[in-house]
């Protein structure tokens, strides 16, 4: 058992049988009344995002997830293969858990898989990658950067959004976190 004071930024929690990993947290004391912990909190599983508070000093329990560096190996049908770099050991992901990152997967792509009790829980990719844009319309000349946006296709079959001069075959820097462009990559 931990208390408020343990509670920092990527905790993780386990309330009423779930993990819960801290997202932002705020320790307040108000002028009058005792001191409590404001938090933000996202289920490790749905990704539901809930806000809690705690008194300072109330007991909490955390729990203990294990990080661990893989490297995305291959796609098998419905599932995604990883390799542990540490230890060679391969881990297949269903496509609900991967989710959104599918879109940003390249073989050989170093990733952190979060495990607790030797459960994967969710995968964390790098900031950002640097994809190639199979499919787009042509830019035309004149285009600029601040002129407007227009769909293209990534080399992982993800649907971005990028300015109108980029081109098919354009090496570009997306983040994985939104699917934003970033920058156009020259090599």
């Amino acid at each position: 058992m931990a208390s408020t004071a343990d509670i920092k930024n990527g905790v993780v929690m386990k309330i009423d049988g779930q993990l819960w990993q801290v997202v932002e947290f705020q320790h307040v004391k108000p002028g009058k009344g005792g001191a409590f912990v404001r938090t933000k909190i996202k289920n490790v599983v749905s990704g539901k995002i809930v806000d809690r508070t705690y008194n300072a000093g109330a007991k909490i329990e955390t729990a203990t997830v294990d990080r661990r560096d893989y490297q995305y190996l291959y796609r098998d049908g419905d599932g995604f293969v990883f390799m542990d770099t540490s230890d060679y050991d391969q881990l297949t992901l269903n496509e609900t858990l991967v989710g959104d990152a599918a879109g940003f997967l390249l073989e050989q792509q170093q990733v952190q898989i979060a495990l607790h009790e030797g459960e994967p829980l969710y995968i964390e990719l790098p900031p950002s990658v640097v994809l190639e844009i199979t499919y787009t319309e042509p830019g035309l000349q004149g285009d600029r950067s601040n002129a407007g946006t227009k769909p293209a296709t990534v080399e992982t079959g993800a649907e971005i959004q990028v300015p109108l001069f980029v081109d098919a075959g354009t090496r570009v820097k997306v983040d994985t976190r939104t699917g934003e462009y970033l920058s156009r990559v020259n090599d």
